[in-house]
C-alpha cells in the first residue's frame, strides 16, 4: 500500500514530465488499479513491455525527486502543520482568541494541501 501512495505522490508532483503514453500506462496501474495484463491488452503491447515501462517511469519520477525534493518538502510541511495544530490545541492561555483562531485556520489549510 505504501508503494502505491508513494507512486501517487511522485506522479502528482512530476507526472506531467512523463510522455502522454507513459502517463496513460502509469495512471492505469497506480490510479485505475489495472493489472499489467489488462494494461497490455488495452494498449496492444506485451505484459513485459508494460512492466518495463512502469519500472522506467518509477526511475524517472524518483530521479526528479532526488534532484528537486518536492515530495520530501511537502511531507515536511504537512508534519510541521500537524505540529502547529497540536500546539494550538494544547495552548492553555488564550490571550488573543482571534489570533489563535486565525493561526489554527492557517495550520488547518496547510494540513489539507494533500486533498487539493
Amino acid at each position: 500500500m505504501e508503494k502505491i501512495v508513494r507512486q501517487g505522490l511522485l506522479y502528482d508532483f512530476y507526472g506531467e514530465l512523463l510522455t502522454a503514453h507513459q502517463r496513460k500506462i502509469y495512471e492505469d496501474l497506480v490510479f485505475n488499479d489495472l493489472s499489467l495484463s489488462e494494461i497490455a491488452e488495452e494498449q496492444g503491447i506485451s505484459r513485459q513491455g508494460v512492466h518495463d515501462l512502469i519500472r522506467r517511469c518509477d526511475r524517472i519520477l524518483m530521479g526528479y525527486e532526488e534532484k528537486l525534493h518536492l515530495v520530501e518538502k511537502f511531507d515536511s510541511t504537512k508534519r510541521l502543520a500537524a505540529q502547529i495544530c497540536r500546539a494550538l490545541d494544547d495552548y492553555e492561555v488564550q490571550r488573543d482568541p482571534q489570533l489563535l483562531s486565525r493561526a489554527r485556520e492557517a495550520a488547518e489549510q496547510i494540513t489539507q494541501i494533500e486533498s487539493r
